[in-house]
C-alpha cells in the first residue's frame, strides 16, 4: 500500500472514497490499483501477457523461469551486466547498502534525511543491517558536490533518491548529478541510486536510462510505482554483486516460492506504462500551470504548487485548508459531478496547511487547463460552502 493510503483523514474512509473515484468519468490525479475490486484485479493480471508472451509456461518456483526473465529485462533496460528481483524495495536497499559496505570496508551511508531509507524503512540500515547515516544536507532538495565532498568523515556510499520524494519528487539537473557522483568518486565512495521512480526521471534529465542508471554502481527500481505491477522490485549491478545479492536476499526472506503474478503485472508494465511515462512528464507540467492559474483566479489566499514546474509526472499541493475539508470536498465533488481531482490530503509541516501529492498518469491525459479550472472551481466552492 502506498504511504498516502495508509491512513484516511475524518470519516471520509477508503470505503466512500473508492466508492467515489470508481463512478467518475474524469480522474486528474490517478488513485491506480486503489480503486480495483480483487476479482478486477485478477481479470486484469489474467489479460496483461506481454504481446508473444507465453502463457503456456510452468510458473516460477525460487525464482527461475519468469522471474529471471524479468531481471533480465530489467538489466537490459537499465544497461546494467545483471538484475535481481525483490519482493520489496525496502529488501532491496537494505542489501544493496550491506553488500556495498563489505565490499569498501565502511558501514557509513551519506543520505538524505528525507530520503526513503530514513523516512520510510523503520531505521532498517542500521537496525537490521548495522549501518550508520551521515546527511551532506538537511535542505529540502537533493545534495550538491560541494555538501558531499565537504563531510567530515569518510563514507563507503553515496545514496541517492532520484527523485527525492518528500520534498516534492526533486531532481538535481543533469550537470549537477554528475557533479555530485563525481564528488562521490573523489571520497572513495560509490553510488547507490534509490530509484524507486527512477523510470520517470530520464526526461528531466534529457538522456535515456541506461545513460542515467550507468553514472551509479547499483539501482534500485520499483516494479509497481510507476508502471502498475502488482509488487516487486529489482536491484540492478555488476554481475558479483547481483550473485551476491541474492544471497542476502534469501537470508533477509526474500526467496518466495513463487513470484509469477509480480512478476507478470511488472513485465507487463515495463512493455505498456514505461514508453507512456514521457508523455505522463510532459502532461504535469501543463497541469502544474493550470492548477496555480485556477487558484490564483478562484482567490485562495495562500497555495503552493511545489515544484512550480514538475521534474517528474509527481508534484505537491498545497493550500490552506484541512485535510478533512479537502477530502469531503473532494469526495463530494467526485459524487457530485463524476469528477475526481485529488487523492489523499495530509496535514502539511505548517500549521494550517494541507498538502496532496498529484500523480498525473493516463487518466489525466485529456484534462486541458479548462477542465482542471472548472474541478478547482467546483472542489473550492465546496470546500467554502462547508466551512
Amino acid at each position: 500500500m502506498a504511504d498516502d493510503e495508509k491512513t484516511e483523514p475524518g470519516p471520509y474512509g477508503r470505503g466512500r472514497r473508492m466508492a467515489a473515484v470508481r463512478a467518475c468519468e474524469r480522474v486528474l490525479s490517478s488513485s491506480g490499483p486503489f480503486a480495483r475490486t480483487v476479482g478486477e484485479a485478477l481479470a486484469e493480471l489474467a489479460g496483461a501477457a506481454p504481446r508473444g508472451y507465453d502463457l503456456g509456461q510452468y510458473v516460477d518456483i525460487y525464482g527461475n523461469g519468469i522471474v529471471e526473465e524479468l531481471e533480465a529485462r530489467v538489466a537490459g533496460l537499465l544497461g546494467m551486466e545483471a538484475a535481481a528481483f525483490f519482493p520489496t524495495g525496502t529488501m532491496a536497499q537494505q542489501v544493496a547498502l550491506r553488500c556495498w559496505a563489505g565490499r569498501t570496508g565502511n558501514r557509513t551511508v551519506a543520505m538524505h534525511p528525507l530520503s526513503h531509507l530514513e523516512v520510510h524503512e523503520r531505521d532498517a540500515y542500521a537496525v537490521v543491517s548495522g549501518l550508520r547515516a551521515v546527511h551532506p544536507t538537511s535542505e529540502a532538495r537533493p545534495p550538491t558536490a560541494a555538501e558531499v565532498r565537504g563531510l567530515e568523515e569518510p563514507f563507503g556510499t553515496l545514496s541517492l533518491e532520484l527523485p527525492l520524494r518528500e520534498p516534492g519528487f526533486l531532481l538535481p539537473g543533469w550537470d549537477e548529478l554528475n557533479e555530485v557522483v563525481a564528488a562521490a568518486r573523489e571520497r572513495d565512495a560509490v553510488v547507490h541510486f534509490d530509484g524507486a521512480r527512477l523510470w520517470e526521471c530520464a526526461p528531466h534529465f534529457g538522456v535515456e536510462l541506461p545513460e542515467l542508471a550507468g553514472l551509479a554502481d547499483s539501482v534500485y527500481v520499483s516494479l509497481y510505482k510507476s508502471l502498475g505491477g502488482v509488487s516487486g522490485a529489482a536491484l540492478a549491478g555488476p554481475e558479483s554483486l547481483v550473485e551476491e545479492a541474492r544471497t542476502w536476499r534469501h537470508r533477509y526472506g526474500g526467496q518466495l516460492f513463487q513470484q509469477w503474478p509480480a512478476a507478470l503485472s511488472a513485465l507487463a508494465g515495463l512493455e505498456r506504462e514505461l514508453p507512456r511515462l514521457p508523455s505522463y512528464v510532459a502532461h504535469a507540467k501543463v497541469v502544474a500551470q493550470a492548477l496555480g492559474e485556477a487558484f490564483r483566479a478562484a482567490g485562495v489566499p495562500w497555495f503552493r504548487v511545489h515544484p512550480d514546474v514538475p521534474h517528474t509526472h509527481q508534484f505537491q499541493v498545497w493550500l490552506p485548508y484541512t485535510p478533512d475539508a479537502l477530502t469531503e470536498a473532494g469526495v463530494r465533488l467526485a459524487e457530485e459531478t463524476g469528477t475526481w481531482l485529488f487523492g489523499s490530503w495530509r496535514a502539511a509541516p505548517v500549521p494550517g496547511l494541507a498538502l496532496t501529492e498529484v500523480t498525473v498518469a493516463s487518466s489525466a491525459l485529456d484534462w486541458t487547463p479548462g477542465a482542471v479550472a472548472e474541478a478547482v472551481g467546483g472542489l473550492l466552492d465546496r470546500v467554502r460552502t462547508d466551512g
